[in-house]
């Protein structure tokens, strides 16, 4: 089971940084925990105290399988029912393309955690630029698989939109993580053009208010 769950891991190279990023015996909650994989991974390999948000029923029943805590509830009504730094970490793995106000939520997850971890699929990926330019038709790629009809993805974004939104909420952004399947150094060096996925560690700008 644990060899599994790691070779899910390094297919999807997010997971294995939120893994590497996490704290050992910390709390963290994870928002669209889908079959609950990443926190069954914490749990046996950093002994994480984790609790699952999902919107989906069918996953739920899957999470549960897993062994993850979860309870039922659509991102997109907020989090309101967890209080102030209630959590080490709170992560949102591929799902803020998916919900109606990404800045809400973002804004959210800083105030529930002390650190918020977020993976995305980054639309200015070169891949996908050419696609668009050369085809005049919305991209489909490894990372953006969906057609432009039957995608639950609703806002699209890239690196430097997400960083521009954490500036103007003033999230404070600690670390990235870009992958690509380009050169390693191109990816590091321009990560809004090479990177296909990004991982950001961010937290609250104490400095100012958010």
């Amino acid at each position: 089971m644990v060899d599994q769950l790691l070779e899910d891991a390094s297919v999807r190279p997010d997971l294995k940084v939120i893994l590497d990023l996490v704290a050992e015996s910390s709390s963290l909650l994870d928002l669209g925990c889908g079959d609950g994989a990443l926190i069954r991974l914490l749990q046996i390999e950093k002994k994480v105290n984790t609790l699952g948000v999902e919107g989906s029923q069918e996953m739920i029943l899957k999470a549960v399988a897993n062994g993850a805590s979860v309870i039922h509830k659509d991102l997109n009504g907020g989090l309101s029912e967890f209080a102030d730094n209630s959590f080490d970490y709170v992560v949102l793995s591929h799902t803020l393309q998916a919900v109606n106000r990404p800045d809400e939520l973002l804004r959210e997850m800083v105030r529930v955690g002390e650190m918020g971890i977020i993976s995305f699929v980054n639309m200015g990926y070169i891949k996908a630029r050419l696609q668009l330019m050369l085809n005049g038709r919305m991209p489909v790629t490894k990372t953006l698989p969906y057609r432009w009809y039957d995608t639950p993805n609703i806002h699209l974004g890239t690196i430097s939109d997400f960083k521009s939104l954490c500036d103007k909420l003033n999230i404070k952004i600690l670390r990235q993580f870009p992958f690509g399947r380009r050169s390693f150094f191109l990816t590091r060096l321009f990560p809004n053009l090479f990177a296909s996925t990004c991982v950001f560690l961010v937290s609250k700008n104490k400095r100012g208010v958010l």
